[in-house]
C-alpha cells in the first residue's frame, strides 16, 4: 500500500508539473500536444519441471514448474503510456505496467514518470523515474512486440531484474560520417520489493552508457556500480555479529547491507532487414554472497516475410563460495554452539543458490496483422552439476542439475 501511494505521488506530480508548463506557455501561443498509447502480452509457459518454477524476473515469488504446470503469469503484462511534447523543448512521459508482482499480484505499478529537457538538439536532460540501461534492449524489455524472443536470456537479463531508476539522465549525441554516437550518465536511487517480505534499496547508482550506431550495425558498452542493500540477509549476518571478530568476518564478506556492486554489459546487434544477429556479454562483481556472475547470449534469426524463425544459445556462470565453514562452534557452550551451527547452515543455503546454466531456445515469430504478432518458443535449460540455474522456489524434491524444457506460447501486441 505504501508503494502505491507513492507512485501515484509521482504520477500526480508529473501530470500537475506539466500541466501547469503547459497552461503557461498555451498563453505564449505554444499548444502542448499529447499522445496516449500502449503494449501488451497475453502468454502461457509449460514446464517439464515440478520440483522448481521458471520465472521471467526474480522478483517474482513463483512461475511454472512446482507452482503449476502451465502459467499466464510468467509473460503477460499490459503497459499504458502517455506522453506529452509540452513545448519545443520539454516534453513528459508517464507509463504504467501490469504485470506478476513481488506478491503475486497484478497492481499495476509506475515504470516512467519523467521529464525530458532538450538542451539543444544533441544535449538532452531528463528528471524523475526512467529506464535503468543497464542492457542493449533496457528500454523495451518489457514490450515484447519490440523483440525477437518470447522474453529476454535469463541468463543475461536476470542479473540486474531491476527495469527503472530514480533520479536524473543526461544525454548527447554526436555525428561524425556515417556513425551517431549516443552517450547516457545517470545517477538514481531504486527501492523495490522481494518475494517473502523485505525490501531492497538502491542507492548512489552511477550508469555509464555509451551506443554506437552505422547503418544497420549497433555497438553497445554499459558500467554501472550501485550500493545494495537486501533486507532479508540483514537479520542473519546481525546475527553473526554477536560471536565478535569470527561473526564479523563473515558479515563482512557476505552481507548486503550498502554493499558495493558493479555491472558491465556489452552488446552487438547487426539487422540489415533480411536476417539479424545479435548478442551480449555481462558480468556482476560483489563481496557478497551472491557472489560474482557472468551471462552471455547469441540470437539470429531469418525474415521469410511475416514468419522469422530464430535461435538463441545462452550460458550463466559464478565464481564466488559456494560454501563456507562458518563459525567454529569448537569450545562454545552448547546453547551458543547450537545457534552457531543454525547460522552456519542459513549461510550455505545461501551460498548453494547457484545459477550455472546453458540453454538453447529455438522459436518463431509471425507477424499476422498491424501491430501484433504471435510467438512459440521452446527452451531446453541444461543445469550445471549442483546448480538449479535460474530456477527458483525450489521444493525439498528438487534435485540441481539435469535439464528443464519450456514451451511457451505469446501473443504481442502494440497500439
Amino acid at each position: 500500500m505504501v508503494r502505491v501511494r507513492r507512485d501515484i505521488v509521482r504520477i500526480a506530480a508529473v501530470i500537475l508539473l506539466q500541466v501547469a508548463v503547459a497552461v503557461a506557455h498555451e498563453k505564449e501561443g505554444v499548444t502542448p500536444t499529447f499522445s496516449f498509447n500502449g503494449f501488451g502480452t497475453a502468454g502461457v509457459v509449460y514446464s517439464d519441471e515440478d520440483q522448481a518454477d521458471f520465472v521471467a524476473g526474480t522478483l517474482a515469488p513463483d512461475g511454472v514448474g512446482a507452482t503449476r504446470d502451465w502459467s499466464a503469469e510468467v509473460d503477460s503484462r499490459l503497459g499504458l503510456q502517455l506522453s506529452s511534447d509540452i513545448t519545443r523543448s520539454l516534453s513528459g512521459v508517464v507509463q504504467l505496467v501490469a504485470e506478476q508482482r513481488y506478491d503475486d499480484t497484478y497492481t499495476p505499478t509506475v515504470e516512467w514518470a519523467n521529464l525530458a529537457l532538450d538542451v539543444t538538439p544533441d544535449l538532452s536532460v531528463r528528471a524523475g523515474r526512467m529506464v535503468l540501461p543497464s542492457f542493449m534492449v533496457s528500454e523495451y524489455r518489457k514490450v515484447g512486440y519490440a523483440n525477437p524472443w518470447v522474453r529476454p536470456p535469463q541468463e543475461v537479463y536476470g542479473i540486474v531484474p531491476v527495469s527503472n531508476t530514480d533520479g536524473v539522465q543526461v544525454s548527447y549525441r554526436s555525428r561524425f560520417d556515417q556513425f551517431t554516437n549516443t552517450l547516457r550518465a545517470s545517477y538514481g536511487r531504486n527501492d523495490f520489493d522481494l518475494p517473502g517480505g523485505g525490501e531492497g534499496r538502491a542507492r548512489g547508482g552511477v550508469t555509464l552508457v555509451d551506443t554506437l550506431e552505422w547503418g544497420a550495425s549497433t555497438l553497445f558498452a554499459q558500467y554501472s556500480s550501485v550500493d545494495l542493500t537486501l533486507e532479508q540477509v540483514n537479520p542473519l549476518f546481525n546475527a553473526f555479529r554477536q560471536f565478535g571478530p569470527p561473526g564479523d568476518a563473515i558479515a563482512d564478506r557476505y552481507d548486503v547491507n550498502d554493499t558495493r556492486f558493479e555491472f558491465i554489459s556489452l552488446g552487438a546487434r547487426y539487422d540489415p532487414g533480411d536476417w539479424f544477429v545479435m548478442g551480449e556479454l555481462a558480468w556482476l562483481e560483489s563481496r557478497s554472497f551472491i557472489g560474482d556472475r557472468q551471462g552471455w547470449y547469441v540470437t539470429g534469426g531469418y525474415r521469410f516475410g511475416s514468419i522469422t524463425p530464430y535461435v538463441t544459445l545462452a550460458g550463466a556462470d559464478d565464481h564466488g563460495n559456494n560454501s563456507d565453514p562458518g563459525l567454529p562452534p569448537a569450545g562454545l557452550p552448547p546453547p551458543l554452539a547450537a545457534m552457531a551451527a543454525n547460522l552456519n547452515t542459513g549461510l550455505n543455503q545461501l551460498l548453494a543458490d547457484s545459477t550455472e546454466q546453458k540453454s538453447i531456445s529455438a522459436g518463431a515469430r509471425w507477424d499476422f496483422a498491424r501491430n501484433v504478432a504471435l510467438k512459440v518458443q521452446v527452451d531446453y535449460l541444461d543445469l550445471d552439476p549442483g546448480s538449479g540455474g535460474v530456477l527458483v522456489n525450489e521444493q525439498p524434491g528438487f534435485v540441481p542439475g539435469g535439464s528443464v524444457t519450456l514451451f511457451s506460447i505469446a501473443l504481442d501486441f502494440v497500439f
